[in-house]
């Protein structure tokens, strides 16, 4: 190689590594979409848009919540790491589209591996949910039912299979030997709008405000906390929970909420997300919005020790599938 083309090949990369830190420098530049694997109106879309606003005044740009509901989340992933790495897709995801889609369907195209952590927003409780007139008002009552109905199997609703949800069915089948029929949707919206209609017999779910609404209305019933802690505000607080249940013991499970982006994304660019999502997560009225939905908020935490936490997951979640030998079919 001669001396001018050394030159000139330095020359192109200085000129590649400057547009790409001034690239970072100017973050964000247009606008920054957050991710919602769901559509509109479910637990998940209530998230985004609480923390949009702070997000957006952080980062002293526009931010937007895309929904994008479908194969238990995996469309909206997809989509996000079809994109390019620089930070303007942020994608709002759980172990039920983060990890167990790669763990439980063989025609997943990427792994938990594929994104990269930025930080984590919340704990959600999960609870039970049933239609007003199902004769059970307990747990217990619940799979007595249910082992009862071996001619017509009770129907129990998810926001897709392979969720964690889907897998909580599985794990209830094991657990009790009762058969129940899954009922797979593109998110939690439409999965209550059937089981207030009476098509669906019951839900597993994360908590949300407005079923106090539908149980004060007669329109649903919340019949149990999947954890062993009273963590659900009143009138909910006196359910029976997982461990005060004698056929589910095992049952104890809550979700969380992270953000990430794809695999390759610079890293100033990682760390001043993750610096505006801790600075949402303080916001008051954000805040607030979320523990009204029973969320505990997480504590601020850096990218490095989000992505230990992130790998340890990933295994707890091969550990459950292999307890329920769970596959998609």
């Amino acid at each position: 190689m001669n001396r001018l083309t050394r030159w000139l090949c330095a020359a192109a990369l200085m000129t590649f590594f400057g547009s790409v830190s001034m690239a970072e420098s100017r973050y964000p530049s247009r606008v920054v979409s957050m991710m919602v694997p769901y559509a509109a109106g479910a637990a998940s879309d209530f998230t985004a848009r609480a923390l949009s606003g702070p997000i957006a005044k952080d980062l002293d740009g526009q931010v937007i919540v895309e929904n994008l509901g479908g194969a238990s989340g995996a469309i909206a992933a997809n989509k996000v790491l079809a994109a390019a790495a620089d930070g303007y897709y942020l994608f709002q995801g759980s172990p039920s589209e983060l990890i167990l889609p790669t763990l439980v369907n063989k025609s997943t195209r990427y792994k938990p591996e594929d994104f990269q952590w930025v930080a984590p927003v919340a704990v959600s409780p999960l609870i039970v949910v049933v239609r007003s007139d199902l004769p059970a008002h307990s747990l217990d009552e619940l799979v007595d039912l249910a082992k009862a109905r071996k001619d017509a199997p009770l129907s129990y609703g998810t926001p897709g299979a392979g969720t964690l949800y889907n897998l909580l069915g599985e794990l209830f089948i094991k657990k009790t030997g009762a058969q129940i029929t899954h009922v797979p949707y593109k998110g939690g919206a439409p999965l209550i709008q059937d089981l207030i209609g009476g098509q669906l017999d019951f839900a597993f779910m994360p908590y949300q405000a407005i079923y106090a609404d539908y149980a004060k209305q007669g329109r649903l019933r919340v019949i149990g906390a999947l954890s062993s802690g009273k963590s659900l505000p009143a009138p909910f607080n006196s359910v029976q929970s997982s461990a005060e249940s004698k056929a589910l013991k095992a049952f104890d499970f809550t979700i969380w909420t992270s953000y990430v982006v794809k695999k390759g994304t610079p890293r100033p660019i990682v760390e001043r997300l993750n610096a505006a999502i801790s600075a949402s997560l303080k916001d008051p009225q954000a805040r607030s919005s979320l523990e009204l939905q029973a969320k505990t908020v997480f504590e601020p935490m850096t990218v490095e020790a989000g992505e230990k936490f992130y790998a340890s997951e990933v295994e707890r979640y091969r550990q459950l599938v292999k307890t329920t030998g769970y596959e998609l079919p």
